[in-house]
């Protein structure tokens, strides 16, 4: 459709959404009061920015189903967060809301390059978290076929991958360098598999990564993005033509980006904080979101009628402020990832000296590194992120398959400060 036929669509779907959420969830009735607004004030998109934002807290204060806007009996299905920082936050779908996500994904996995008749070696994890169910109705409903692995038994991944031939696998990029690493310890040279695309999301992820997976495994690696509270995986899709940001399927969510600091929109190519309004959801519709992430808003390329956003490479909430400097994890995972002799796998890890913060970088040689190159990486590291980021900190370059795997989101901080 025309991009004024899709602005139509969602003022159309946003005016339901926003009457739906007021006069279903005692939440929204509640904050919309407060802010001194209506759904009928909503009569052209712009108007979506007096409405209040929703955020993490809002859902856990309301924990379980408090957020429901449909009777329990027509919730087919619940999803939560792992609730480790608190109470889990918790998501509930309807029939259709299930079959719309099925369609925003499979349109996804198509955009990544999958066609019916592929077979999709899904290994994000099933269970509470959105990963491996999302993506498992995509690959169905788009005709493809879903090997339901899961995460974890890295070996019994390779041996799958070796014995199925898939053309596509859906996974973390953090868990795709440890099957990789697997791949190389079985003595299979990982450019030799079946894979051609790669569909990798669920945490930031830098171009520096996309080209050690692209170049060790010889596919593509495409970006997906999602985010429980709004659906899960397939909110957004880079394009296997491009790959060049995600467009976002913009007929069911409608994206905002504003000041992090104080909340006030900013113009499409501004970098700020990612908002999301669901247009479709029936039991969790979900208003102007504060996802945390931050991003800019484009133009569309491959899918001229759906904007972009940027690559998301940090959250607001994982920024480290070191001194009075704020450094993403990402920031530092790409100058490792430069580094002639340093491993894509390492830990963050914050100290306390004195009265003040310390950082130490832990990052693993390449298993063909000489011994004696570790102490010249680990300068030539420290002098990049003192010049690129603006900080000093510590590196320490241990063996080989020493740091903690990721077999699914990869926590790459550790906080160890006294408080």
């Amino acid at each position: 459709m025309s991009v004024d036929e899709l602005r139509a669509l969602q003022l159309e779907r946003l005016r339901w959404s926003l009457r739906h959420a007021y006069d279903n969830v005692p939440h929204y009735r509640r904050a919309f009061d407060a802010a001194g607004v209506h759904p009928d004030d909503c009569r052209d998109l712009a108007d979506l920015a007096k409405f209040p934002t929703t955020s993490k807290a809002d859902l856990r204060d309301n924990y379980p189903f408090g957020m429901f806007a449909v009777p329990q009996e027509q919730v087919r299905r619940v999803h939560a967060s792992s609730g480790t920082t608190g109470k889990p936050t918790v998501v509930g779908y309807t029939a259709q809301d299930i079959d719309n996500w099925a369609t925003v994904m499979a349109r996804s996995i198509r955009a990544a390059g999958g066609r019916p008749g592929h077979k999709v070696h899904n290994a994000y994890g099933y269970g509470l978290f959105t990963g491996g169910l999302g993506a498992h109705y995509g690959i169905e409903k788009l005709g493809a076929t879903a090997i339901p692995v899961s995460g974890g038994m890295t070996p019994r991944q390779v041996q799958l991958i070796t014995d199925f031939r898939p053309e596509i696998i859906m996974v973390t990029p953090s868990y795709m360098l440890t099957v990789i690493d697997e791949f190389e310890k079985q003595g299979i040279d990982p450019a030799t598999t079946s894979l051609r695309v790669g569909i990798f999301g669920a945490e930031p992820w830098t171009e520096q990564m996309r080209r050690e997976i692209e170049d060790r495994m010889d596919m593509h690696a495409v970006d997906i993005y999602g985010i429980s509270e709004v659906m899960g995986p397939g909110v957004a899709q880079e394009c296997v033509e491009a790959k060049d940001g995600l467009h976002v399927w913009e007929d069911h969510f409608l994206p905002e980006v504003v000041d992090p600091l104080d909340g006030t929109p900013v113009a499409d190519g501004e970098e700020g904080e990612l908002l999301f309004t669901s247009l479709t959801k029936q039991a969790l519709p979900i208003i102007r979101y504060r996802t945390r992430d931050l991003t800019r808003l484009l133009p569309g390329t491959a899918r001229p009628g759906m904007r972009r956003m940027q690559k998301i490479t940090g959250r607001s909430d994982d920024m480290i402020i070191l001194r009075g400097v704020n450094v993403f994890p990402t920031q530092i995972e790409e100058i490792v990832l430069r580094t002639a002799g340093l491993a894509p796998h390492f830990q963050l890890e914050l100290s306390t000296e004195g009265r003040m913060d310390a950082l130490t970088v832990r990052v693993e040689s390449r298993p063909e590194t000489p011994g004696d190159r570790r102490a010249a990486a680990a300068a030539e590291l420290v002098t990049a992120v003192k010049d690129r980021v603006g900080v000093s900190v510590r590196c320490e370059v241990v063996d080989p398959e020493t740091l903690e795997r990721s077999v699914g989101k990869l926590q790459r901080l550790k906080d160890r400060r006294s408080r």
